[in-house]
């Protein structure tokens, strides 16, 4: 009897510890827990704390409060001026309504199996709208912004909030960036041929100019030459005729010892024959007079 009573005890105690853990359930500060009785909805919780449900009757489902990512397949989405673009993107939301999530994708895993059509409707919405050159500059972040914003609102129906939508990569298909390439190829020969005739006629302007200066500069340095060789000349001329008129005897005396050592050279220059003659006068006289010469 003792041991049937010790067994009917614990199968009581055990009882209440699975009723109790049935009938209590805990929520953390990153969840929000949708209770349900017999399938049908009945309360929202997204306080944390420790809740109660009916056992056997209420069922807890719980829902993310952060932030969830969902990334997208690529898609092909043509531009407003027809350019084909493969875009690669990816989003961020969160469960703002979860009765109305519960009720129309039931999990996470339904609500991206719905996400893509929200995303890719947005993108086409505002790429479309744009030429291929805005989506590959600065504005990008601005379109962004507004593809993030329409996805919001496509995705209230959802019960969730699309707070980001972002670009991972845009490419041209393969056809359309061999074609590009080429014509962008093109474009750099024809400015490359344009800077190097521009150069080349840089080059003989800058050519001709200097050839110009330096006829110039060599015309203006003969002239000054010329110049100054006139005045030296004149000035030696002055020179020797100042000379001249001081000591006549003695100017043709050395004018005339100039000319034997410009004439007699000591290297190479021998002179066979009398001292006759006008150059030799001062030979036998210091005077140098022509009556000398005859004796």
């Amino acid at each position: 009897m003792r041991n049937t009573g010790i067994i009917v005890i614990l199968a009581v105690i055990a009882s209440i510890f699975f009723v109790g853990s049935a009938a209590f359930f805990t929520v953390t500060e990153t969840e929000q827990v949708l209770v349900r009785r017999f399938g049908e909805p009945k309360r929202v919780i997204t306080d944390p704390g420790l809740n109660f449900k009916v056992p056997f009757i209420d069922t807890a489902t719980y829902f993310e409060k952060r932030l969830l990512n969902f990334d997208g397949a690529a898609q092909e989405i043509p531009t407003v001026d027809q350019k084909q673009l493969i875009v690669d993107s990816y989003a961020r939301y969160r469960i703002t309504d979860t009765l109305k999530f519960f009720q129309s994708v039931g999990t996470v895993a339904g609500m991206e199996a719905r996400l893509p059509n929200v995303i890719n409707s947005a993108l086409r919405q505002v790429l479309g709208d744009v030429p291929l050159s805005r989506v590959l500059t600065e504005e990008r972040l601005a379109l962004m912004q507004k593809s993030t914003q329409i996805a919001s609102q496509n995705a209230t129906e959802f019960g969730i909030e699309v707070v980001d939508v972002r670009l991972k990569r845009v490419d041209l298909p393969e056809e359309n960036s061999q074609a590009v390439f080429r014509r962008m190829q093109t474009q750099r020969e024809q400015e490359a041929r344009k800077f190097r005739a521009e150069g080349d006629k840089e080059s003989r302007t800058i050519r001709a100019d200097a050839d110009k200066q330096q006829r110039v500069i060599l015309a203006e340095a003969r002239k000054t030459a010329e110049i100054m060789r006139g005045e030296g000349d004149a000035e030696a001329q002055a020179i020797y005729n100042q000379a001249y008129t001081r000591d006549q005897d003695f100017f043709d005396f050395w004018r005339s010892m100039q000319a034997m050592e410009r004439g007699l050279g000591s290297e190479s220059t021998t002179y066979v024959g009398p001292p006759a003659g006008d150059f030799f006068r001062y030979f036998n006289n210091e005077t140098g007079d022509e009556q000398s010469l005859s004796n």
